[in-house]
Protein backbone atom coordinates (compact mmCIF):
# COMPACT_ATOMS: atom_id res chain seq x y z
CA UNK A 1 0.00 0.00 0.00
CA UNK A 2 1.28 3.62 -0.79
CA UNK A 3 1.11 5.99 2.07
CA UNK A 4 -2.21 7.44 0.76
CA UNK A 5 -3.53 4.05 0.71
CA UNK A 6 -2.40 3.33 3.84
CA UNK A 7 -3.55 7.17 4.86
CA UNK A 8 -7.44 6.34 3.45
CA UNK A 9 -7.07 2.83 5.17
CA UNK A 10 -6.51 4.10 8.43
CA UNK A 11 -9.22 6.51 8.39
CA UNK A 12 -11.62 3.91 7.27
CA UNK A 13 -11.00 1.48 9.64
CA UNK A 14 -11.41 4.72 12.29
CA UNK A 15 -14.67 5.66 10.90
CA UNK A 16 -16.16 2.06 9.98
CA UNK A 17 -14.60 -0.43 12.72
CA UNK A 18 -16.75 0.62 15.91
CA UNK A 19 -19.74 0.67 14.36
CA UNK A 20 -19.37 -3.01 12.05
CA UNK A 21 -17.91 -4.80 15.36
CA UNK A 22 -21.17 -3.45 16.95
CA UNK A 23 -23.41 -4.51 14.17
CA UNK A 24 -21.77 -8.07 14.30
CA UNK A 25 -22.43 -7.65 17.89
CA UNK A 26 -26.37 -7.88 17.81
CA UNK A 27 -26.04 -10.77 15.11
CA UNK A 28 -23.74 -13.04 16.79
CA UNK A 29 -24.32 -11.65 20.94
CA UNK A 30 -20.73 -12.01 21.50
CA UNK A 31 -18.46 -9.46 21.83
CA UNK A 32 -15.03 -11.37 20.94
CA UNK A 33 -16.60 -12.87 18.17
CA UNK A 34 -17.89 -10.25 17.25
CA UNK A 35 -14.50 -8.08 17.10
CA UNK A 36 -13.04 -11.00 15.47
CA UNK A 37 -15.46 -11.20 12.81
CA UNK A 38 -15.06 -7.45 12.24
CA UNK A 39 -11.36 -7.74 12.20
CA UNK A 40 -11.21 -10.52 9.57
CA UNK A 41 -13.69 -8.58 7.48
CA UNK A 42 -11.10 -5.75 7.79
CA UNK A 43 -8.27 -8.50 6.82
CA UNK A 44 -9.74 -9.79 3.65
CA UNK A 45 -10.30 -5.82 2.76
CA UNK A 46 -6.38 -5.42 3.29
CA UNK A 47 -5.68 -8.63 0.88
CA UNK A 48 -7.70 -6.87 -1.83
CA UNK A 49 -7.41 -3.14 -1.34
CA UNK A 50 -6.32 -2.22 -4.61
CA UNK A 51 -8.94 -4.31 -5.97
CA UNK A 52 -12.11 -3.22 -3.87
CA UNK A 53 -14.32 -0.26 -5.67
CA UNK A 54 -16.43 -0.14 -1.97
CA UNK A 55 -14.92 -0.92 0.32
CA UNK A 56 -17.89 -0.23 3.36
CA UNK A 57 -20.32 -3.02 1.35
CA UNK A 58 -17.28 -5.05 0.51
CA UNK A 59 -16.65 -4.94 4.50
CA UNK A 60 -20.06 -5.66 5.66
CA UNK A 61 -20.80 -8.32 2.67
CA UNK A 62 -17.97 -10.13 4.17
CA UNK A 63 -18.73 -9.49 7.47
CA UNK A 64 -22.65 -10.91 7.15
CA UNK A 65 -20.60 -13.84 5.20
CA UNK A 66 -18.70 -14.37 8.25
CA UNK A 67 -21.27 -14.52 10.58
CA UNK A 68 -22.94 -16.68 8.60
CA UNK A 69 -20.63 -19.15 8.72
CA UNK A 70 -20.54 -18.99 12.35
CA UNK A 71 -24.23 -19.48 13.04
CA UNK A 72 -23.76 -22.63 10.45
CA UNK A 73 -20.85 -23.69 12.82
CA UNK A 74 -22.69 -22.93 15.97
CA UNK A 75 -25.64 -25.27 14.40
CA UNK A 76 -23.56 -28.17 13.72
CA UNK A 77 -21.78 -28.67 16.93
CA UNK A 78 -25.35 -28.18 18.50
CA UNK A 79 -27.12 -30.65 16.22
CA UNK A 80 -23.39 -33.05 16.95
CA UNK A 81 -24.20 -32.36 20.74
CA UNK A 82 -27.28 -33.87 20.67
CA UNK A 83 -26.63 -36.22 18.77
CA UNK A 84 -23.98 -37.57 20.55
CA UNK A 85 -25.24 -37.06 23.96
CA UNK A 86 -28.16 -38.99 23.03
CA UNK A 87 -25.89 -41.79 21.48
CA UNK A 88 -23.95 -41.74 24.89
CA UNK A 89 -27.20 -42.07 26.97
CA UNK A 90 -28.77 -44.87 24.92
CA UNK A 91 -25.44 -46.77 25.00
CA UNK A 92 -25.25 -46.19 28.03
CA UNK A 93 -28.62 -47.58 29.18
CA UNK A 94 -27.70 -50.92 27.43
CA UNK A 95 -24.26 -51.22 29.62
CA UNK A 96 -23.82 -54.59 31.88
CA UNK A 97 -23.17 -52.27 34.31
CA UNK A 98 -25.12 -49.56 36.05
CA UNK A 99 -23.28 -48.14 38.77
CA UNK A 100 -21.46 -46.63 35.98
CA UNK A 101 -23.83 -45.31 34.13
CA UNK A 102 -25.85 -43.61 37.02
CA UNK A 103 -22.27 -42.06 38.33
CA UNK A 104 -21.46 -40.90 35.05
CA UNK A 105 -25.32 -39.21 34.92
CA UNK A 106 -25.03 -37.82 38.59
CA UNK A 107 -21.92 -35.84 37.52
CA UNK A 108 -22.22 -32.57 37.42
CA UNK A 109 -22.95 -31.03 33.42
CA UNK A 110 -19.70 -29.39 33.50
CA UNK A 111 -17.61 -33.13 33.70
CA UNK A 112 -21.03 -34.97 32.45
CA UNK A 113 -20.16 -33.40 28.74
CA UNK A 114 -16.88 -33.85 28.48
CA UNK A 115 -17.22 -37.33 29.56
CA UNK A 116 -19.74 -38.04 27.71
CA UNK A 117 -18.06 -36.72 24.01
CA UNK A 118 -14.85 -38.07 25.27
CA UNK A 119 -15.33 -41.84 26.76
CA UNK A 120 -18.53 -42.64 25.24
CA UNK A 121 -18.78 -40.92 21.40
CA UNK A 122 -14.64 -41.30 21.25
CA UNK A 123 -14.16 -38.03 20.28
CA UNK A 124 -10.42 -36.41 20.58
CA UNK A 125 -9.99 -33.64 23.12
CA UNK A 126 -9.53 -31.34 20.58
CA UNK A 127 -13.19 -31.68 19.30
CA UNK A 128 -14.75 -31.89 22.85
CA UNK A 129 -13.11 -28.45 23.54
CA UNK A 130 -14.33 -26.64 20.57
CA UNK A 131 -17.89 -28.60 20.76
CA UNK A 132 -18.19 -27.23 24.30
CA UNK A 133 -16.25 -23.86 23.60
CA UNK A 134 -13.83 -24.70 26.15
CA UNK A 135 -9.64 -24.80 25.39
CA UNK A 136 -8.08 -28.13 25.74
CA UNK A 137 -6.59 -27.70 28.71
CA UNK A 138 -9.84 -27.18 31.11
CA UNK A 139 -11.20 -30.14 28.82
CA UNK A 140 -8.47 -32.40 30.20
CA UNK A 141 -8.48 -30.86 33.54
CA UNK A 142 -12.60 -31.54 33.91
CA UNK A 143 -11.87 -35.08 32.37
CA UNK A 144 -9.22 -35.62 35.23
CA UNK A 145 -11.88 -34.35 38.02
CA UNK A 146 -14.43 -36.31 36.32
CA UNK A 147 -12.08 -39.75 37.00
CA UNK A 148 -11.38 -39.13 40.41
CA UNK A 149 -14.79 -38.12 41.39
CA UNK A 150 -16.14 -41.37 39.72
CA UNK A 151 -13.31 -43.30 40.73
CA UNK A 152 -14.49 -42.21 44.69
CA UNK A 153 -17.85 -42.45 44.49
CA UNK A 154 -17.15 -46.00 43.02
CA UNK A 155 -14.92 -47.10 45.66
CA UNK A 156 -17.95 -46.05 47.98
CA UNK A 157 -20.03 -48.25 46.14
CA UNK A 158 -17.96 -50.82 46.58
CA UNK A 159 -17.29 -50.51 49.72
CA UNK A 160 -20.68 -50.32 51.08
CA UNK A 161 -22.20 -53.24 48.33
CA UNK A 162 -23.47 -56.69 49.59
CA UNK A 163 -20.61 -59.59 49.26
Amino acid sequence: MSRSQDTAASELFAAVYPRLAGWCRRLVDDDGTAHEIASEAFTRLWARWSKVDEPRGFLYVTAANLVRDHWRRLERERRTLRRVTAEAVTRGQDEDDPSVRLLVRSLPRRLRVPVLLYYYADLPVREVALLTGRKEGTVKADLHAARELLRSNLGRRLDHSPR
